[in-house]
């Protein structure tokens, strides 16, 4: 199935025909800082935050969804945040095609598709498929962040970052409620107010810890689109 197009004309997305193009992520900024990644920024609002609360680094904000990719594009525009780029990809394909070995200083995944359906559950992105994915892409120390309004997402994360061993946890629990000063989206907001907690987990890559090549991404798992000019 595939999505009606809309047009973004922004400085700051990257279409996936420049990224086939390009050596190196970094190579889409105008200075050499450290390269984060936020996969599924929806509207934007989480990235905008963060990417303001630190200038000092760089931000790829990822999502499969045109409409969402435009309206994140328009926020960084408006916020003048010249430290954001945006492009419309899948969160497996570009982490085996574009991010290279170390290369990550943190991964944010904020509230993604939980799959709440037992027989759909397979379909969740972090799994430890996934976290071996994202160690061999994060520099030692790097962060992997992890959110969620859905009780059972959130444990079954906890447990999966918990028995991985190229991790360790940065709180006293597999995962917290207190959210300290980490951004906190309208999408996160609105499940706060409702008196619903949001499970995050917060894990650094262990120094020294030898992460696998991933194996090549397998036949098929890319979603399809209409092909952007």
């Amino acid at each position: 199935m595939t999505q009606r197009m809309t047009l973004i004309s922004s400085p700051c997305y990257v279409p996936e025909s420049k990224l086939e193009k390009i050596d190196s992520l970094q190579n889409l900024f105008p200075s050499s800082q450290p390269l984060s990644l936020e996969i599924g920024c929806g509207i934007g609002d989480f990235i905008v935050q963060l990417a303001a609360q630190k200038p000092q680094q760089n931000f790829v904000a990822i999502d499969i969804f045109n409409r969402g990719c435009d309206k994140t594009c328009r926020r960084i525009d408006e916020a003048g945040l010249s430290n954001v780029r945006v492009l419309r990809t899948e969160a497996r394909s570009l982490l085996l095609r574009h991010i290279k070995q170390q290369s990550l200083h943190a991964i944010y995944i904020n509230c993604p598709d939980p799959w709440p359906k037992k027989r759909h559950r397979k379909r969740r992105l972090v799994n430890a498929e996934f976290l071996k994915i994202a160690l061999y892409c994060l520099e030692e120390g790097g962060h992997f962040h992890f959110s969620t309004d859905f009780v059972d997402y959130g444990i079954e994360a906890g447990k999966l970052l918990t028995a991985e061993p190229g991790f360790s946890n940065c709180h006293d629990h597999p995962n917290v409620h207190d959210l300290g000063d980490y951004p906190i989206s309208k999408y996160m907001r609105r499940f706060l107010e409702r008196g619903q907690p949001i499970y995050y987990c917060h894990y650094l890559r262990r120094p020294g810890y030898a992460a696998e090549p991933p194996p090549p991404p397998k036949k098929g798992f890319r979603l399809r689109w209409v092909k952007e000019s």
